[in-house]
């Protein structure tokens, strides 16, 4: 166990807490991102036909790190009632790609694990909170937080990047 503080994307909600992410203005909405801000991470993911067509959003991203939000839909839920797990990993994956390659390189995933806290439930808005955690020559270690809008951790990501070099 480390003396070292819980990480704020982490912390279970106290009940005071509001949700700081506005609401989409309904589908096909994304916020424009400041100009000033603006990092590879946006064109990337323009050009990210799979994960707007599931109705993921760019929140923001900035170097090393980013959000995306996407609320659960009829579509994504199974058999049990419950958001399917590989939409959970898609929104944390897309969120992980985005930090990834807000630096520049063309940067892919190498791995990725998920671990489920809790389940989600149609109506749901997720966010998933991308943070690097380590750059070591061509290679990325990324953690994503994936919550609902009030706090409440879904699930725990941990993504191993890749920047390619040509190949």
């Amino acid at each position: 166990m480390s003396d070292r503080p819980p990480h704020p994307d982490r912390r279970e909600p106290t009940g005071r807490e509001s949700a700081t992410v506005p609401e989409p203005d309904g589908p096909g909405h994304h916020p424009k991102p400041d100009p000033q801000r603006r990092n590879a991470a946006y064109d990337m993911f323009a050009a990210d036909v799979a994960s707007r067509a599931l109705g993921i959003e760019l929140v923001e991203a900035a170097a090393g790190a980013a959000v995306a939000r996407m609320r659960v839909t009829g579509a994504m839920v199974n058999g049990h009632g419950i958001a399917h797990g590989g939409y959970l990993f898609l929104l944390a994956d897309t969120a992980f790609a985005l930090a990834g390659n807000s630096h520049g390189p063309v940067t892919v995933a190498a791995g990725g694990d998920i671990i489920f806290v809790r389940p989600a439930r149609e109506g749901d808005l997720l966010l998933a909170h991308a943070a690097e955690r380590l750059r070591y020559g061509r290679s990325g270690i990324y953690d994503v937080t994936v919550t609902r809008a009030d706090g409440v951790v879904i699930a725990e990501f941990r993504g191993r990047s890749r920047v390619l070099n040509g190949d």
